[in-house]
């Protein structure tokens, strides 16, 4: 694994779907503004109540064309089973190492599912020690270590730290989301109901895209929190890309 493929952007999600809903729309701006984007699962889904891991593997195919990556991945843990490890640590530096990507987006450090806390866990920790020339040596690749690791999914309490306007592609989001076929409401289905599967999953989810875009005064957005400071090159240029107060 010495070769390399250069990502600006890799969104790790815990499971096939997370990253859709989550920074879908973000993802699909940063390919129409000309980056190289791409989305790392970390399982199949096997586990989950409705659909198999062969149907969700298909499922993310399908949204990954919808979203125009540059690639999708799978880190194969088992679902329901992510830990950090040792093994799931130097699995996901090789994985840094490969894409090399300037920006991480991932889950937020706290979550109901432990599969989304320990994703976080394991990025975060495989971000700084990817870094480290000595670290994993036997890999053959050079260290590498990304610029930012932002996070997705926090809880309603926790204020985001930057809003990203993703009001024209709605649309093509909409369409990725719509891969999941065997995960969203289905009247006909035969197989258990799950909050994902409810009538009313794709109305919340609308309903949290515009909450965000009021934040910023555009119709829909994403929006994500970064631990760390940003060092910002311009202030003026940032400051001035919100709301127009007198509107």
């Amino acid at each position: 694994m010495s070769e390399v493929l250069k990502l600006d952007a890799l969104a790790v999600g815990a499971h096939p779907d997370d990253v859709e809903f989550s920074c879908g729309g973000t993802l699909v701006k940063l390919a129409s503004l000309g980056y190289r984007v791409g989305v790392l699962d970390m399982a199949r889904g096997e586990l989950g109540t409705r659909g198999t891991g062969e149907i969700r593997a298909q499922e993310a195919q399908s949204a990954a064309q919808a979203m125009e990556l540059a690639i999708r991945d799978n880190l194969e843990l088992p679902d329901g089973h992510i830990w950090l490890t040792e093994e799931s640590r130097v699995k996901m530096v090789r994985k840094i190492r490969f894409y090399r990507p300037t920006v991480i987006f991932t889950h937020y450090w706290e979550d109901p599912h432990p599969d989304h806390v320990h994703t976080c866990q394991i990025v975060r920790e495989a971000a700084h020690v990817a870094g480290l020339a000595k670290y994993d040596a036997e890999g053959g690749q050079q260290r590498f270590r990304p610029q930012t690791v932002g996070h997705f999914m926090f809880p309603r309490t926790v204020p985001p730290t930057f809003v990203v306007d993703i009001s024209q592609f709605v649309e093509q989001k909409q369409k990725a989301v719509a891969s999941y076929r065997s995960q969203l409401y289905d009247p006909h289905s035969q197989e258990p109901e799950t909050a994902l599967s409810s009538e009313a999953f794709l109305r919340r989810l609308e309903a949290r895209q515009r909450f965000f875009g009021s934040l910023i005064g555009v119709e829909s957005a994403e929006a994500f929190v970064v631990r760390e400071a940003l060092n910002v090159h311009d202030p003026i240029e940032l400051l001035s890309r919100r709301m127009n107060m007198y509107s």
